[in-house]
This record gives structure tokens, C-alpha cells and sequence, in this order.
């Protein structure tokens, strides 16, 4: 087989052998964006859910118990919980600077940013000296300053909140964001301010000893049968059924199962473009045998054998494949790493994935180019020479 008689029979086919190769460019292009990008939107948003705390357990009464500090140090000491913290939540209103809006009131202990990955912006976060005190002090989130002061830092300001029909004034100590502060920004008449207060001044104000839940941060998020231990803990202080275990990493992993879904679907759609180059690989190799007939038949003519032929023309379609390949493989990268610097994200290359893709590219093209291959070493010296 002669290299430089393949090389020059593609080119001679130039502007069809383009076109073959822009589609698999294309096919290969598709496949590895679409599945970097699902990785990509998945690894964000599982970033996202652990700053909300969705990488973590809710216990909350049905309403026939409370839950106490017993409850809180039984739950600690499940193996598989890493922080028990107590919570006290209501939406209520809040009025800064003669703006009235609407917020969630978090009733939170010192670990807080430990469990919903809250981070200060100003200030300080909520300490243990604010509990073991129960002083009138609170964090609020970025939107609610600067919705209401047109600036981040309101340190050292007033904030009065309705706290069970009557105002009460805290200071504020720190402003803060968590995983929330991109959603509210978008859809801030949907998802409320927050601010968060010692949950001990919270039970000060409401007269109250118990809490309305207790979150639990997992130190494995796949680890299911930390659930069953939270429940069994529970029933057995409780009674069964008075407890509610809210499973937040069983709705992680449905809305992982649903990104992967759908990501998947979007490949198996970039995939079919795989299958029509391997047509447009077929169709070329089927047009290029009819216009070599006359070179078919000189070859065999001279003692050409068939394998040779075969050789000949499959080698051509795995060109075309790999030079498909390696087009649509290159400018997937480009792509993805302008994807990634725009995003803000770290750049992630699967090459595993596009190797992958490669190989298939390359199968495809051996099989799209077997029947011209075939049909050309069949052909009989004199019909050739007659083509």
C-alpha cells in the first residue's frame, strides 16, 4: 500500500472529503461539549446546594413534640452526623431606613456558617457569646442592605423585625452571603431576605424552650443509612411517626439523576450527528470507488490483489475519520475553556470522553468504509477499465 497515493486520492476528492470530515468535526464537537457542560452545570450545582445546605438532614416535629437539647445532643452523637445545630424559622417583616420588607427570621447557633456555609462580607457572624447571652443582635444577607441602604456594609445599624406581632430592634453585627444570595438577587419577590439571630434570644422573645427543627450535617452525603440511624434515634426518644426526617440528600441525588437525564438525552441528540457522518463517510467512499474505477482496474491489472484494494480504501475512510476527530475534538476544547473563563469556572477537559469519541469516530469510519471497500476489490479488471 502506498501512503502517497492515499493521500492523493483524498485530495483529489478534496471538496466532498471536506465536507465528510466537517460532518464528524461536527459530531465529535457536539458529543464533547454537551458532556462537558453537563458536568460543568452539575459540579455547580452541587456547589450551590452545599452552600444552601443541601448537603444535610432536617428534623422537625409533626406538632404533637418538641425538640429539645436532648434532642439535639442524641443527634449528635448518631454516627455518620458531623454538627447538630438547632433552628428557629418564621417569615416575618422587618423595617430598615422606613423600608418595610418581607424576611426570614433564622433562629441560628455559633456553628451556622459551618452547616449552610454562610460567609461574612462585614462584621462577624453569630458567636457563642451570643447565645450563652442572648443578646439583640443579628446577621443580615447583602440583598436586604442594599435594597434597603444601597450598600453592602450596614454594620452597626438597626434592624427592628415582627417578632410574634410586636417590633423588636437588634443591631447589626455582620451582613453576610450564602448559597442563596445568587437566586434572591434574580428572584428576590420569591425567595425572602434573611436575617439571622441567636436562636437563644429567639426562644428569650417567644418564651419558648424547644426549636422548631434541628439541621444535621452529614459527613457522608451518600451515606443513606445515617438516615435510617437519625429515624431509629428519633422513634426511639419520640415514638414513631412524630418526627419528620427531611432527607435532603435523597432530593440531591433525584436532581443530580435528573441533570444526568437530561444530559444524556442532549448526548444521545449530539450522538446522531455521529451517525449521519458515518453516512456521509459511506457516501463519499461510494463515490470516491466510482470515480476510480478505471484506477480499480489498472491496479488489478497488474496484480493488485483484493486485500490490498480493501486496505487501500479503508485506510482512506480512517483518515477522513481521524481528521474529523481530531478537528472536532480541538475545537470542543477551545470552547469549553472560553465556556469556563467566561463562567468563571475551572476548565474541565474530559479527555477521557473525547478519546472516547475519537475511537468511536474512528469504528464508524472503518465500518462506513468496509462496503466501498469491498465493492471496489470486487470489481473485475475489465469492467473497471471500462468505468
Amino acid at each position: 500500500m502506498n501512503i502517497i497515493s492515499i493521500i492523493s486520492d483524498v485530495i483529489r476528492g478534496r471538496g466532498r472529503i471536506a465536507l465528510t470530515i466537517g460532518s464528524i468535526a461536527v459530531g465529535i464537537f457536539a458529543v464533547t461539549v454537551i458532556s462537558a457542560i453537563g458536568e460543568i452545570g452539575t459540579d455547580k450545582i452541587n456547589r450551590s446546594l452545599d452552600d444552601m445546605g443541601i448537603n444535610s438532614v432536617l428534623v422537625e416535629s409533626n406538632g404533637s413534640v418538641k425538640l429539645s437539647d436532648e434532642d439535639v445532643s442524641a443527634l449528635s452523637d448518631v454516627s455518620g452526623i458531623g454538627k447538630a445545630m438547632p433552628l428557629m424559622a418564621t417569615v416575618t417583616t422587618c423595617e430598615l431606613v422606613n423600608d418595610n420588607v418581607i424576611c426570614m427570621a433564622w433562629g441560628v447557633s455559633y456553628n451556622a456558617d459551618e452547616i449552610i456555609s454562610l460567609r461574612a462580607l462585614h462584621g462577624r457572624l453569630i458567636d457563642d457569646s451570643d447565645i450563652k447571652s442572648g443578646t439583640r443582635v443579628c446577621v443580615v444577607d447583602r440583598e436586604i442592605a442594599l435594597q434597603t441602604y444601597g450598600r453592602e456594609n450596614i454594620v452597626g445599624k438597626t434592624i427592628d423585625i415582627n417578632m410574634g406581632g410586636h417590633y423588636e430592634s437588634f443591631q447589626i453585627i455582620g451582613v453576610a452571603t450564602s448559597g442563596l444570595s445568587g437566586v434572591q438577587s434574580v428572584i428576590n419577590e420569591v425567595v425572602p431576605y434573611f436575617v439571622y439571630l441567636p436562636y437563644t434570644t429567639v426562644q428569650q422573645i417567644s418564651g419558648r424552650t424547644d426549636y422548631d427543627k434541628i439541621a444535621l450535617l452529614t459527613m457522608g452525603a451518600e451515606d443513606t443509612a445515617v438516615i435510617d440511624r437519625i429515624t431509629d434515634c428519633m422513634e426511639q426518644r419520640k415514638g414513631k411517626d412524630k418526627v419528620i426526617v427531611n432527607n435532603l440528600l435523597n432530593q440531591r441525588s433525584t436532581l443530580n439523576q435528573i441533570l444526568s437525564v437530561a444530559t444524556g438525552a442532549l448526548g444521545v441528540v449530539a450522538a446522531i450527528s455521529l451517525v449521519v457522518a458515518a453516512m456521509s463517510v459511506m457516501t463519499a467512499m461510494l463515490v470516491s470507488v466510482a470515480e476510480r474505477k478505471r484506477e480499480i482496474g489498472i491496479k488489478k491489472s497488474l496484480g493488485a490483489k483484493n486485500s490490498r484494494i480493501v486496505t487501500e480504501f479503508l485506510a482512506e475512510s480512517i483518515m477522513i475519520s481521524l481528521a474529523g476527530s481530531v478537528i472536532g475534538v480541538a475545537a470542543a476544547m477551545t470552547v469549553i475553556v472560553i465556556l469556563c473563563s467566561v463562567m468563571g469556572e475551572a476548565p474541565v477537559l474530559q479527555w477521557d470522553k473525547a478519546f472516547l469519541s475519537v475511537a468511536v469516530s474512528l469504528v464508524i469510519g472503518m465500518i462506513s468504509g468496509s462496503y466501498p471497500a469491498y465493492k471496489a476489490a470486487k470489481m473485475k479488471p475489465v469492467d473497471a477499465l471500462k468505468g
